[in-house]
């Protein structure tokens, strides 16, 4: 079997490397994950710029963009890396280059939806200007290490292990977090049944007047109080229906006495009609 034509660059890297010139301003800096490594990886660097200068959280004169991040790389790791350069304020990562996004609360915080897949880009912003020109100058000889024993990243059955250990939830946690949250929606609710009976019969800026129908039977709100009354009379219902028909001699007892009663009353509407007939006022037709 002949041998695979292409293989992984192996450190250390070539010093021609080092005056190589890549379009858009990037620097290829060799990264590998470990010491222990005989392979190696490329970042691509260059200082982050933008138009407008409004980006006040990655400031341009601070912000370093990396490209090419591999799977493996965290914030942290990428800032134990980049601390050599100087004082590093924030890592962001993200899926591809772009503006940050909007930051928002989790519903919950066992249900952490935002996560970065794959390779990734990262902006590294430092604390001083220095830092960005210091990463920019980093030589390129020695590859830069990720995973180092100040900050090792978990990869492989170690980093299954860790999801699968975080991904477990405590219910009595998780039951208190849920009623925290139908707590404030019904408490959102009321406050839009209130508006809505404040705003009826109003008129509005144009003079119309928003008119509303309740019916006299109104459908319940789904509020949690309201599907715990019904969730429970339910389970009343089930269990009095198991214990009723539990058995079998308890079922031809029940078929037998609803029987008995069907015969029964029909004898009765018979004496009726027969009491009606002599009285001259059935009427069939």
């Amino acid at each position: 079997m002949a041998p695979p034509t292409k293989k992984h660059a192996a450190s250390p890297v070539d010093s021609s490397l080092e005056t190589l010139a890549l379009s858009g301003g990037f620097r290829a800096l060799p990264a590998k994950f470990s010491e222990s490594s005989d392979t190696f990886h490329f970042l691509y660097i260059k200082e982050h710029k933008v138009r407008d200068g409004s980006d006040t959280s990655r400031p341009t004169d601070k912000t370093l963009f990396v490209l090419n991040v591999p799977p493996y790389g965290t914030k942290e790791s990428l800032k134990t890396a980049f601390s050599g350069c100087g004082a590093v304020r924030a890592v962001y990562l993200q899926q591809k280059p772009g503006a940050l996004p909007a930051k928002s609360k989790p519903p919950s915080k066992f249900f952490d939806i935002h996560c970065t897949k794959g390779f990734k880009v990262a902006y590294v912003v430092f604390k001083n200007p220095e830092g960005l020109r210091n990463a920019m100058n980093l030589p390129t000889i020695e590859p830069f290490v990720l995973s180092t024993q100040k900050c090792p990243i978990s990869v492989g059955i170690k980093k299954w292990a860790e999801e699968y250990r975080s991904a477990l939830v405590n219910p009595t946690d998780l039951q208190k977090d849920v009623d925290a949250f139908m707590q404030l929606h019904d408490k959102k609710l009321e406050k839009e049944d209130a508006a809505a009976e404040a705003d009826a019969g109003v008129p509005d800026e144009e003079g119309w007047i928003k008119v509303t129908h309740k019916g006299r039977k109104p459908g319940l709100r789904r509020t949690e109080t309201v599907s715990n009354r019904i969730m429970e009379h339910e389970r009343r219902k089930r269990e009095r229906k198991e214990l009723l028909n539990f058995y079998t001699w308890q079922q031809r007892e029940s078929k037998r006495e609803h029987i008995a009663q069907l015969r029964r009353r029909f004898e009765e509407d018979k004496q009726k009609i027969a009491l009606m007939k002599a009285q001259r006022k059935f009427r069939p037709y």
